[in-house]
């Protein structure tokens, strides 16, 4: 596989990432602007902004959780030669399952979806840690 087709759902994890950081930073700035949110009830990270912008807020915060782990599985496996086909399109299910939780989190929030929407971006990626650990310790291709 070619290194633009083993990176580009990283890149494109990674944009989701970068639009839930402006997102985060244009809603609070504005919230302060409109008199929502005063900054001495913020000043030292309480949480007291609207929700909206708690929900965007979380979104981002868990972008640092389980894509972490996703980063780290795409390099070993870009650098030991060992992404095929199969694992770019797991790699674009777990992207998907990721855009998926994220617009639940930023909208509804309903509990219930955005646990299936990271269930099934976790059971992805355990599928891929698996498939990628026994090709590296039996030497399967």
């Amino acid at each position: 596989m070619s290194a633009q087709a083993i990176l580009l759902p990283v890149f494109t994890l990674v944009a989701l990432t970068f639009a839930l950081l402006f997102l985060t930073g244009y809603s609070r700035v504005g919230s302060v602007r409109r008199g929502e949110t005063k900054v001495r009830d913020i000043a030292l990270g309480q949480p007291n902004w609207p929700e909206r912008i708690i929900k965007i807020g979380n979104s981002y915060n868990s972008q640092f959780q389980l894509p972490i782990l996703f980063y780290v599985l795409v390099i070993l496996a870009y650098v030991l030669r060992k992404a095929d086909l199969l694992f770019v399109i797991l790699s674009w299910v777990f992207v998907v399952t990721r855009f998926g939780h994220a617009y639940i989190h930023v909208t509804s929030n309903q509990v219930g979806r955005r646990f299936n929407a990271f269930a099934a971006g976790f059971a992805v990626l355990v599928v891929m840690w698996i498939i990628f650990a026994m090709r590296i310790l039996i030497a399967l291709p």
